[in-house]
């Protein structure tokens, strides 16, 4: 019994047996582990996919990113086009803080690295890496690093960025995770990305459709000022200019809305080297992401629009953010684009409905002189005629009151005739009529009369008198009526001005002492027979029976 109390039996089996379950405790940790962290990453896909909003995708990537690989800070940086960041989203870094840093990140050091190489990058000791830029005064101290591309088909979009990692560097099994996320990032932002150009585009067709209504409704008279508004709120831009042609080589800002109205409002620029310009030039819409301080258009990042405005060579629609802003995407470019050429439609619509009611009033208006002339004036007339010859058989002082009747039907139709050459004229121009001018002047000088001097027009004075040649017709007329006033002594005068036949005349007749011997050498009359010479015609000063004179000034009619 004393030698079985003393048996014992070898250890070598229990331990290899507690190794083993040892390895197999630690295998099924590890196993728990790694499912925990599978877990991890598809919660974070969940939460990445979720979102639809860019922005807010874009921010859900980088906070699933710092939980999943428990990283304290974290960032997702958006390449732009010139190669550097120009969105930097972070979490981690309390506001204070970074508004005490100053600027974000542009993309250097280790930072562009990562943009250049477009491969993860893993390190223990970011200030040990020569690519390293150090770090801004007042920025934490930041040890470990991980970095990882997002690629959005097949392009990168930007990149993942994290730093100190808790349980000491960053594992490459951390690195799998990062590159499994940033692909269901690249997918979750590129459909973010679909979804924000959709609904843009569709808020530019409907704004789109509510400027052609506006530009088709009756108080379009601000059209351009309409389509500037529309676009400054679509484009989310500071400044919006309407460009129009100016003289040869130069443009003209006609209609300008945001921060830089006042200043630029009317100004008249050479169109050579400027967005503007070049738009004009090619018809094709033009972009830059930054200002030119040789354009005066070029705020910021610009986009430059051609637009057909009825009546001019051709219109620019320049669209300005400020200088910093985000810059213009090509996808902002193409939307714009297509908004300027509806638009452009809109406007040649609305051109073409005013035209029409201005061709239904000048035909209501013709109508109107019609039927004055073929039945108002054809019954004075005939009124007149009756009056005369009823004169012939009756005694001196009713033969007397019958003329003055017949002396005012004259007047009143040739009143109506004057109301008709008025009614079926039209000029486009801006300036006054020649016709207004004339009746203008007539109500300026008549006071120097003793009877205001009497008015006929002949012809269509409005529709064959040039503006150029009406300010001659204009200036003759003053001059006669002034020398009428200051010489003649007269008690009436007779003024006719017509467009018949293919010229062009002013006469002035009055019933004063004639012609001064004075008045034939004076520098007025002098002036009057140089206009007449430079537009080849023919100025005459003569007697008019039984007494007065009569100053005759006629040229030929421009393009009859």
């Amino acid at each position: 019994m004393d030698d079985a109390e003393g048996l014992t039996f070898p250890d070598g089996p229990r331990t290899e047996l507690d190794s083993s379950l040892a390895r197999l405790v630690q295998s099924a940790q590890e196993v728990l582990a790694t499912q925990g962290r599978l877990r991890n990453l598809l919660k974070a896909t969940r939460s990445v996919a979720g979102e639809i909003e860019l922005a807010a995708v874009l921010r859900t990537i980088v906070e699933a990113a710092v939980d999943l690989v428990g990283a304290r800070y974290g960032a997702v940086g958006v390449i732009g086009p010139d190669g550097m960041l120009e969105q930097f989203i972070h979490v981690g870094m309390p506001d204070d803080l970074v508004a005490h840093i100053g600027h974000l990140p542009q993309g250097h050091g280790l930072l562009g690295a990562l943009i250049e190489e477009q491969q993860p990058i893993r390190l223990p000791d970011i200030a040990a890496d020569p690519r390293s830029s150090g770090f801004p005064a007042g920025h934490p101290p930041m040890t470990t690093f991980l970095g990882v591309p997002i690629r959005v088909r097949g392009e990168t979009y930007g990149n993942l960025y994290l730093a100190e990692h808790e349980g000491g560097p960053f594992s490459a099994e951390d690195e799998e995770l990062l590159v499994a996320l940033a692909a269901t990032a690249g997918a979750a932002i590129d459909h973010a990305r679909l979804f924000d150009e959709s609904r843009r585009r569709e808020r530019w067709t409907a704004a789109s459709a509510e400027v052609t209504a506006a530009l088709l409704s009756d108080d379009s008279e601000q059209s351009l000022a309409v389509l500037a508004d529309r676009v400054a709120l679509l484009a989310d831009a500071d400044t919006v200019c309407v460009v129009l042609p100016a003289a040869e080589g130069r443009l003209r800002v006609d209609v300008v809305r945001g921060d830089a109205a006042d200043t630029l409002v009317g100004l008249v620029f050479a169109a050579d080297g400027t967005l503007a310009g070049r738009a004009q030039e090619s018809g094709h819409p033009h972009l830059t992401d930054v200002g030119d301080p040789l354009d005066p258009l070029a705020l910021g990042p610009t986009m430059a629009l051609p637009i057909a405005i009825p009546g001019e060579r051709g219109g620019v629609l320049t669209v300005s953010r400020a200088a910093g802003r985000p810059r213009f995407a090509t996808s902002d470019l193409t939307l714009a684009a297509d908004f300027a050429a509806q638009a452009s439609v809109g406007l040649r619509l609305a051109s073409a409905q005013a035209d029409r009611r201005t061709i239904a009033m000048l035909e209501d208006r013709s109508r109107i002189a019609r039927d004055l002339h073929d039945n108002v004036i054809q019954r004075l007339f005939a009124a007149g005629l009756s009056l005369q010859a009823l004169a012939g058989s009756v005694d001196g002082a009713t033969r007397a009151r019958l003329a003055e009747q017949v002396d005012a039907l004259d007047a009143a139709i040739a009143d109506i005739r004057t109301a008709i050459f008025t009614m079926t004229s039209s000029n486009a121009d801006e300036r006054p009529s020649l016709r207004h001018r004339v009746i203008d002047l007539m109500g300026e000088l008549g006071e120097a009369f003793p009877e205001s001097p009497r008015l006929t027009f002949s012809g269509a004075v409005d529709l064959l008198v040039t503006q150029d040649l009406a300010d001659d017709m204009v200036a003759v007329l003053r001059e006669a009526l002034s020398n009428a006033a200051r010489h003649a002594e007269a008690n009436d005068v007779w003024v006719r001005i017509s467009a018949l036949d293919g010229v062009a005349s002013v006469v002035v007749e009055d019933d004063g002492v004639g012609i001064p011997a004075t008045l034939q050498r004076s520098s007025g009359t002098a002036n009057l027979d140089a206009r007449a010479r430079s537009r080849g015609g023919e100025f005459t000063l003569g007697t008019r029976e039984p007494r007065g004179s009569v100053v005759r000034w006629a040229v030929p009619l421009e393009g009859e």
